[in-house]
Protein backbone atom coordinates (compact mmCIF):
# COMPACT_ATOMS: atom_id res chain seq x y z
CA UNK A 1 0.00 0.00 0.00
CA UNK A 2 0.99 3.61 -0.55
CA UNK A 3 1.09 5.67 2.66
CA UNK A 4 0.86 9.03 0.91
CA UNK A 5 -2.49 10.82 1.12
CA UNK A 6 -4.11 12.99 -1.51
CA UNK A 7 -3.97 16.81 -1.36
CA UNK A 8 -7.76 16.75 -0.90
CA UNK A 9 -7.54 14.59 2.22
CA UNK A 10 -4.71 16.73 3.55
CA UNK A 11 -6.84 19.82 3.04
CA UNK A 12 -9.63 18.31 5.13
CA UNK A 13 -7.16 17.16 7.78
CA UNK A 14 -5.66 20.64 8.05
CA UNK A 15 -9.04 22.35 8.31
CA UNK A 16 -10.28 19.86 10.91
CA UNK A 17 -7.10 20.35 12.95
CA UNK A 18 -7.59 24.11 12.95
CA UNK A 19 -11.27 23.78 13.88
CA UNK A 20 -10.47 21.44 16.77
CA UNK A 21 -7.65 23.71 18.00
CA UNK A 22 -9.57 26.98 17.78
CA UNK A 23 -13.20 26.05 18.33
CA UNK A 24 -13.42 22.86 20.39
CA UNK A 25 -10.42 22.43 22.68
CA UNK A 26 -10.88 25.74 24.52
CA UNK A 27 -14.31 24.50 25.66
CA UNK A 28 -12.79 21.54 27.56
CA UNK A 29 -11.34 23.83 30.22
CA UNK A 30 -14.69 25.30 31.30
CA UNK A 31 -16.78 22.82 33.29
CA UNK A 32 -19.93 24.77 32.48
CA UNK A 33 -19.67 23.37 28.94
CA UNK A 34 -20.18 19.82 30.24
CA UNK A 35 -23.53 18.09 30.70
CA UNK A 36 -24.33 16.06 33.86
CA UNK A 37 -22.84 12.94 32.20
CA UNK A 38 -19.50 14.65 31.43
CA UNK A 39 -19.95 15.16 27.73
CA UNK A 40 -20.33 18.43 25.84
CA UNK A 41 -23.55 20.28 26.69
CA UNK A 42 -26.23 19.93 24.00
CA UNK A 43 -26.67 23.63 23.27
CA UNK A 44 -22.92 24.19 23.04
CA UNK A 45 -22.67 21.21 20.71
CA UNK A 46 -25.33 22.55 18.35
CA UNK A 47 -23.46 25.85 17.96
CA UNK A 48 -20.29 23.96 17.02
CA UNK A 49 -22.19 21.70 14.64
CA UNK A 50 -23.57 24.75 12.83
CA UNK A 51 -20.02 26.06 12.42
CA UNK A 52 -18.78 22.68 11.15
CA UNK A 53 -21.57 22.59 8.57
CA UNK A 54 -20.70 26.12 7.50
CA UNK A 55 -17.08 25.17 6.93
CA UNK A 56 -17.92 22.04 4.90
CA UNK A 57 -16.66 19.64 7.57
CA UNK A 58 -19.90 17.70 8.05
CA UNK A 59 -20.42 13.94 7.49
CA UNK A 60 -17.21 13.60 5.49
CA UNK A 61 -17.47 9.79 5.64
CA UNK A 62 -20.59 9.52 3.45
CA UNK A 63 -20.94 9.62 -0.31
CA UNK A 64 -21.51 13.00 -1.92
CA UNK A 65 -24.99 12.02 -3.09
CA UNK A 66 -25.88 11.18 0.53
CA UNK A 67 -24.62 14.49 1.88
CA UNK A 68 -20.97 13.73 2.60
CA UNK A 69 -17.61 14.09 0.86
CA UNK A 70 -16.77 10.47 0.01
CA UNK A 71 -13.36 10.40 1.72
CA UNK A 72 -13.16 6.61 1.86
CA UNK A 73 -11.76 4.64 4.80
CA UNK A 74 -8.18 5.90 4.38
CA UNK A 75 -9.37 9.50 4.34
CA UNK A 76 -11.53 8.82 7.36
CA UNK A 77 -8.54 7.37 9.25
CA UNK A 78 -6.61 10.59 8.69
CA UNK A 79 -9.49 12.91 9.58
CA UNK A 80 -11.04 10.97 12.48
CA UNK A 81 -7.66 10.83 14.22
CA UNK A 82 -7.51 14.62 13.96
CA UNK A 83 -11.09 15.07 15.16
CA UNK A 84 -10.49 13.19 18.39
CA UNK A 85 -7.60 15.32 19.52
CA UNK A 86 -10.41 16.76 21.62
CA UNK A 87 -12.61 14.66 23.89
CA UNK A 88 -15.58 16.50 22.35
CA UNK A 89 -14.42 16.29 18.73
CA UNK A 90 -16.10 13.56 16.64
CA UNK A 91 -19.72 14.36 17.55
CA UNK A 92 -19.23 17.94 16.33
CA UNK A 93 -18.58 16.66 12.79
CA UNK A 94 -21.33 13.98 12.92
CA UNK A 95 -18.63 11.33 12.99
CA UNK A 96 -19.26 9.77 16.42
CA UNK A 97 -20.66 6.37 17.32
CA UNK A 98 -23.32 5.11 17.02
CA UNK A 99 -24.64 7.55 14.37
CA UNK A 100 -21.47 7.12 12.31
CA UNK A 101 -21.85 3.36 11.93
CA UNK A 102 -25.62 3.58 11.53
CA UNK A 103 -25.36 6.10 8.70
CA UNK A 104 -22.77 4.01 6.89
CA UNK A 105 -24.79 0.79 7.09
CA UNK A 106 -28.02 2.53 6.01
CA UNK A 107 -26.21 4.15 3.11
CA UNK A 108 -24.90 0.73 2.06
CA UNK A 109 -27.94 -1.56 2.44
CA UNK A 110 -31.15 0.45 2.86
CA UNK A 111 -33.53 0.88 -0.09
CA UNK A 112 -34.35 4.33 -1.42
CA UNK A 113 -37.51 4.86 0.64
CA UNK A 114 -35.74 3.67 3.81
CA UNK A 115 -32.86 6.07 3.15
CA UNK A 116 -35.27 8.95 2.79
CA UNK A 117 -37.21 8.06 5.95
CA UNK A 118 -34.48 6.77 8.26
CA UNK A 119 -31.06 7.88 7.00
CA UNK A 120 -31.43 11.47 5.84
CA UNK A 121 -32.62 12.89 9.20
CA UNK A 122 -29.46 11.46 10.83
CA UNK A 123 -27.30 12.92 8.05
CA UNK A 124 -28.77 16.38 8.54
CA UNK A 125 -28.37 16.11 12.31
CA UNK A 126 -32.10 16.44 13.00
CA UNK A 127 -32.26 13.10 14.86
CA UNK A 128 -29.91 10.71 16.62
CA UNK A 129 -29.88 6.92 16.29
CA UNK A 130 -29.01 3.70 18.11
CA UNK A 131 -28.00 0.16 17.15
CA UNK A 132 -29.90 -2.38 19.25
CA UNK A 133 -28.23 -5.79 19.49
CA UNK A 134 -26.62 -6.58 22.87
CA UNK A 135 -28.72 -8.39 25.49
CA UNK A 136 -28.43 -9.21 29.21
CA UNK A 137 -27.19 -12.68 30.17
CA UNK A 138 -27.94 -15.26 28.84
CA UNK A 139 -28.67 -13.34 25.63
CA UNK A 140 -26.46 -12.14 22.81
CA UNK A 141 -23.13 -10.43 23.30
CA UNK A 142 -20.13 -11.32 21.18
CA UNK A 143 -22.10 -14.26 19.72
CA UNK A 144 -25.40 -12.79 18.47
CA UNK A 145 -26.04 -15.59 16.00
CA UNK A 146 -26.07 -18.29 18.64
CA UNK A 147 -27.38 -16.50 21.71
CA UNK A 148 -29.96 -13.85 20.73
CA UNK A 149 -33.21 -14.17 22.70
CA UNK A 150 -35.24 -11.19 21.45
CA UNK A 151 -37.80 -12.55 18.97
CA UNK A 152 -39.65 -11.15 15.97
CA UNK A 153 -42.71 -13.25 15.09
CA UNK A 154 -44.31 -12.51 11.72
CA UNK A 155 -48.05 -11.93 11.73
CA UNK A 156 -49.50 -11.06 8.32
CA UNK A 157 -47.52 -8.01 7.15
CA UNK A 158 -46.07 -7.14 10.56
CA UNK A 159 -43.53 -8.47 13.04
CA UNK A 160 -44.24 -8.71 16.78
CA UNK A 161 -41.13 -7.97 18.85
CA UNK A 162 -40.56 -9.28 22.36
CA UNK A 163 -37.34 -9.13 24.35
CA UNK A 164 -34.85 -7.08 26.32
CA UNK A 165 -31.65 -5.30 25.24
CA UNK A 166 -29.02 -3.44 27.21
CA UNK A 167 -25.95 -1.20 26.91
CA UNK A 168 -27.60 0.40 23.88
CA UNK A 169 -25.51 3.49 23.25
CA UNK A 170 -27.35 6.76 22.74
CA UNK A 171 -30.81 5.27 23.25
CA UNK A 172 -32.10 7.95 25.62
CA UNK A 173 -31.92 10.71 22.97
CA UNK A 174 -32.38 8.59 19.84
CA UNK A 175 -35.34 8.83 17.49
CA UNK A 176 -34.30 6.09 15.05
CA UNK A 177 -33.33 2.55 16.02
CA UNK A 178 -31.80 -0.37 14.11
CA UNK A 179 -32.94 -3.52 15.93
CA UNK A 180 -31.62 -7.06 15.45
CA UNK A 181 -33.99 -9.86 16.55
CA UNK A 182 -34.45 -13.58 16.03
CA UNK A 183 -36.91 -14.67 13.32
CA UNK A 184 -35.92 -18.35 13.16
CA UNK A 185 -33.58 -20.91 14.68
CA UNK A 186 -31.41 -21.14 11.57
CA UNK A 187 -27.77 -20.70 12.78
CA UNK A 188 -26.85 -18.45 9.82
CA UNK A 189 -30.19 -16.99 8.69
CA UNK A 190 -32.02 -16.77 11.99
CA UNK A 191 -31.63 -13.04 12.64
CA UNK A 192 -33.33 -10.08 10.96
CA UNK A 193 -32.70 -6.33 11.21
CA UNK A 194 -35.55 -3.84 11.59
CA UNK A 195 -36.05 -0.07 11.69
CA UNK A 196 -38.31 1.59 14.23
CA UNK A 197 -38.82 4.95 15.92
CA UNK A 198 -38.84 5.81 19.63
CA UNK A 199 -42.59 6.47 19.46
CA UNK A 200 -43.53 2.97 18.35
CA UNK A 201 -45.92 1.45 20.94
CA UNK A 202 -44.46 -1.47 22.86
CA UNK A 203 -41.00 0.07 23.15
CA UNK A 204 -39.67 1.58 26.36
CA UNK A 205 -36.38 2.48 28.00
CA UNK A 206 -36.14 0.65 31.32
CA UNK A 207 -33.16 2.59 32.63
CA UNK A 208 -29.98 4.45 31.77
CA UNK A 209 -27.18 2.20 33.06
CA UNK A 210 -24.58 4.03 35.18
CA UNK A 211 -21.03 3.40 33.96
CA UNK A 212 -17.50 4.07 35.18
CA UNK A 213 -16.55 6.51 32.45
CA UNK A 214 -17.96 9.64 30.85
CA UNK A 215 -20.94 8.85 28.64
CA UNK A 216 -21.90 9.44 25.05
CA UNK A 217 -25.02 11.56 24.59
CA UNK A 218 -28.02 9.38 25.39
CA UNK A 219 -26.04 7.07 27.65
CA UNK A 220 -26.10 3.26 27.62
CA UNK A 221 -29.62 2.03 28.17
CA UNK A 222 -31.62 -1.07 28.95
CA UNK A 223 -34.57 -1.40 26.57
CA UNK A 224 -37.72 -3.54 26.76
CA UNK A 225 -39.86 -4.66 23.80
CA UNK A 226 -43.36 -5.76 24.75
CA UNK A 227 -45.28 -6.90 21.67
CA UNK A 228 -44.04 -3.97 19.59
CA UNK A 229 -45.30 -4.16 16.01
CA UNK A 230 -43.01 -3.32 13.10
CA UNK A 231 -44.30 -3.31 9.49
CA UNK A 232 -42.55 -5.62 7.04
CA UNK A 233 -41.45 -2.60 4.99
CA UNK A 234 -39.12 -1.72 7.87
CA UNK A 235 -37.01 -4.86 7.42
CA UNK A 236 -33.42 -3.95 6.49
CA UNK A 237 -32.11 -6.12 3.64
CA UNK A 238 -34.15 -9.36 3.75
CA UNK A 239 -35.57 -11.54 6.49
CA UNK A 240 -32.71 -13.70 7.74
CA UNK A 241 -29.99 -11.20 6.79
CA UNK A 242 -29.55 -9.81 10.31
CA UNK A 243 -26.27 -11.58 11.03
CA UNK A 244 -24.92 -10.52 7.66
CA UNK A 245 -25.90 -6.92 8.42
CA UNK A 246 -24.12 -6.96 11.77
CA UNK A 247 -20.96 -8.24 10.07
CA UNK A 248 -21.16 -5.50 7.43
CA UNK A 249 -21.67 -2.82 10.09
CA UNK A 250 -19.42 -3.88 12.95
CA UNK A 251 -16.14 -4.44 11.08
CA UNK A 252 -15.84 -0.86 9.78
CA UNK A 253 -17.35 0.48 13.02
CA UNK A 254 -14.59 -1.19 15.05
CA UNK A 255 -12.05 0.44 12.77
CA UNK A 256 -13.57 3.91 13.12
CA UNK A 257 -13.36 3.51 16.90
CA UNK A 258 -9.64 2.87 16.44
CA UNK A 259 -9.25 5.94 14.24
CA UNK A 260 -10.76 8.10 16.95
CA UNK A 261 -8.87 6.41 19.80
CA UNK A 262 -5.56 7.17 18.07
CA UNK A 263 -6.42 10.86 18.31
CA UNK A 264 -7.01 10.56 22.06
CA UNK A 265 -3.79 8.54 22.48
CA UNK A 266 -1.79 11.25 20.77
CA UNK A 267 -3.47 13.88 22.96
CA UNK A 268 -2.26 12.00 26.05
CA UNK A 269 1.31 12.10 24.76
CA UNK A 270 0.91 15.77 23.99
CA UNK A 271 -0.25 16.61 27.53
CA UNK A 272 2.44 14.43 29.11
CA UNK A 273 5.22 15.89 26.96
CA UNK A 274 4.20 19.47 27.68
CA UNK A 275 4.10 18.83 31.42
CA UNK A 276 7.43 16.96 31.43
CA UNK A 277 9.07 19.82 29.55
CA UNK A 278 7.86 22.48 32.00
CA UNK A 279 8.06 20.59 35.30
CA UNK A 280 11.30 20.75 37.30
CA UNK A 281 12.22 18.27 40.03
CA UNK A 282 15.55 17.69 41.74
CA UNK A 283 17.19 20.38 39.66
CA UNK A 284 16.21 19.28 36.16
CA UNK A 285 13.25 19.08 33.81
CA UNK A 286 11.26 15.84 33.87
CA UNK A 287 11.74 15.64 30.11
CA UNK A 288 15.51 15.21 30.66
CA UNK A 289 15.06 12.07 32.70
CA UNK A 290 15.77 8.87 30.84
CA UNK A 291 12.86 7.06 32.49
CA UNK A 292 10.38 9.64 31.20
CA UNK A 293 11.96 9.62 27.76
CA UNK A 294 11.61 5.83 27.60
CA UNK A 295 7.95 6.00 28.62
CA UNK A 296 7.10 8.57 25.96
CA UNK A 297 9.25 6.92 23.31
CA UNK A 298 7.55 3.58 23.82
CA UNK A 299 4.13 5.24 23.59
CA UNK A 300 5.08 6.94 20.35
CA UNK A 301 6.10 3.58 18.88
CA UNK A 302 2.95 1.79 20.07
CA UNK A 303 0.73 4.53 18.66
CA UNK A 304 2.52 4.35 15.33
CA UNK A 305 2.03 0.55 15.24
CA UNK A 306 -1.67 1.20 15.78
CA UNK A 307 -1.72 3.78 12.99
CA UNK A 308 -0.11 1.31 10.56
CA UNK A 309 -2.61 -1.41 11.44
CA UNK A 310 -5.53 1.01 11.05
CA UNK A 311 -4.24 2.26 7.71
CA UNK A 312 -3.70 -1.27 6.40
CA UNK A 313 -7.26 -2.23 7.37
CA UNK A 314 -8.66 0.99 5.86
CA UNK A 315 -6.75 0.39 2.64
CA UNK A 316 -8.04 -3.17 2.45
CA UNK A 317 -11.64 -2.03 2.94
CA UNK A 318 -11.26 0.72 0.33
CA UNK A 319 -10.12 -1.80 -2.26
CA UNK A 320 -13.11 -4.04 -1.59
CA UNK A 321 -11.74 -6.53 0.93
CA UNK A 322 -13.26 -7.55 4.26
CA UNK A 323 -10.14 -6.83 6.37
CA UNK A 324 -11.38 -9.09 9.15
CA UNK A 325 -8.01 -10.03 10.61
CA UNK A 326 -6.64 -6.52 9.99
CA UNK A 327 -9.54 -4.93 11.88
CA UNK A 328 -9.17 -7.39 14.78
CA UNK A 329 -5.45 -6.68 15.09
CA UNK A 330 -6.05 -2.91 14.95
CA UNK A 331 -8.81 -3.16 17.55
CA UNK A 332 -6.60 -5.02 20.03
CA UNK A 333 -3.56 -2.81 19.53
CA UNK A 334 -5.29 0.57 19.58
CA UNK A 335 -7.64 -0.20 22.48
CA UNK A 336 -4.67 -1.21 24.61
CA UNK A 337 -2.44 1.67 23.56
CA UNK A 338 -5.20 4.16 24.43
CA UNK A 339 -5.39 2.72 27.93
CA UNK A 340 -1.60 2.74 28.24
CA UNK A 341 -1.29 6.29 26.90
CA UNK A 342 -3.78 7.64 29.44
CA UNK A 343 -2.17 5.70 32.30
CA UNK A 344 1.36 6.81 31.36
CA UNK A 345 0.34 10.43 30.93
CA UNK A 346 -1.32 10.43 34.36
CA UNK A 347 1.84 8.92 35.88
CA UNK A 348 4.02 11.65 34.37
CA UNK A 349 1.61 14.41 35.41
CA UNK A 350 1.32 13.04 38.93
CA UNK A 351 -1.47 14.52 41.05
CA UNK A 352 -2.38 16.92 38.23
CA UNK A 353 -3.10 13.96 35.96
CA UNK A 354 -5.33 12.37 38.57
CA UNK A 355 -7.32 15.60 38.96
CA UNK A 356 -9.86 17.17 36.62
CA UNK A 357 -7.44 19.99 35.76
CA UNK A 358 -6.66 18.15 32.52
CA UNK A 359 -8.75 15.72 30.41
CA UNK A 360 -6.45 12.80 31.30
CA UNK A 361 -8.68 11.30 33.99
CA UNK A 362 -11.66 11.64 31.60
CA UNK A 363 -9.72 9.79 28.89
CA UNK A 364 -8.51 7.16 31.38
CA UNK A 365 -12.04 6.24 32.48
CA UNK A 366 -13.27 6.31 28.89
CA UNK A 367 -10.32 4.18 27.72
CA UNK A 368 -11.17 1.19 29.89
CA UNK A 369 -14.25 0.46 27.81
CA UNK A 370 -12.19 0.32 24.61
CA UNK A 371 -10.97 -3.19 25.40
CA UNK A 372 -14.60 -4.36 25.74
CA UNK A 373 -16.79 -2.59 23.18
CA UNK A 374 -17.30 -4.17 19.74
CA UNK A 375 -15.66 -7.37 20.92
CA UNK A 376 -13.38 -7.90 23.91
CA UNK A 377 -9.64 -8.33 23.32
CA UNK A 378 -9.90 -12.05 24.02
CA UNK A 379 -12.60 -12.55 21.38
CA UNK A 380 -10.52 -10.86 18.70
CA UNK A 381 -7.42 -12.87 19.68
CA UNK A 382 -9.48 -16.06 19.48
CA UNK A 383 -10.66 -15.06 15.99
CA UNK A 384 -7.07 -14.37 14.93
CA UNK A 385 -6.02 -17.79 16.22
CA UNK A 386 -8.75 -19.40 14.12
CA UNK A 387 -7.40 -17.58 11.08
CA UNK A 388 -3.86 -18.78 11.80
CA UNK A 389 -5.12 -22.34 12.22
CA UNK A 390 -7.03 -22.16 8.93
CA UNK A 391 -4.41 -20.31 6.87
CA UNK A 392 -1.15 -21.61 8.28
CA UNK A 393 1.83 -19.74 6.84
CA UNK A 394 -0.51 -17.99 4.36
CA UNK A 395 -1.72 -15.87 7.26
CA UNK A 396 1.37 -13.70 6.74
CA UNK A 397 1.43 -13.75 2.94
CA UNK A 398 1.75 -10.64 0.76
CA UNK A 399 -0.57 -9.91 -2.15
CA UNK A 400 1.27 -10.16 -5.44
CA UNK A 401 0.68 -7.60 -8.18
CA UNK A 402 -0.24 -8.82 -11.65
CA UNK A 403 2.70 -9.13 -14.04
Amino acid sequence: MDFTISPRIEDYRTRIARFVEDEIMPLEEDRSNYDPHENIRADVLECLRDKARGEGLWCLQLKEETGGQGLGKVGMAVCYEEMNRSIFGPVVFNAAAPDDGNMQILEKVANDSQKERWLQPIVTGDVRSAFVMTEPHPGSGSDPGGMMLTTAKKKNDRYIIRGRKWFITGAEISDHFILVARTSDDPRKGLTAFLHSKNTPGFRIERRIPIMGPEEHGGHCEIVYEDMEIPAENVLMEEGDGLKLTQIRLGPARLTHCMRWLGLSKRCVEIASEYAHNRFAFGERLSKRESVQMMLGDLAMQIEIGRMLVMKAAWELDRGGFARKEVSMAKIQVANVLHKAADTAIQINGARGYSKDSPLEWIYRYARQARLVDGADEVHKMVLHRNVEADGRRFWSWDVAEA
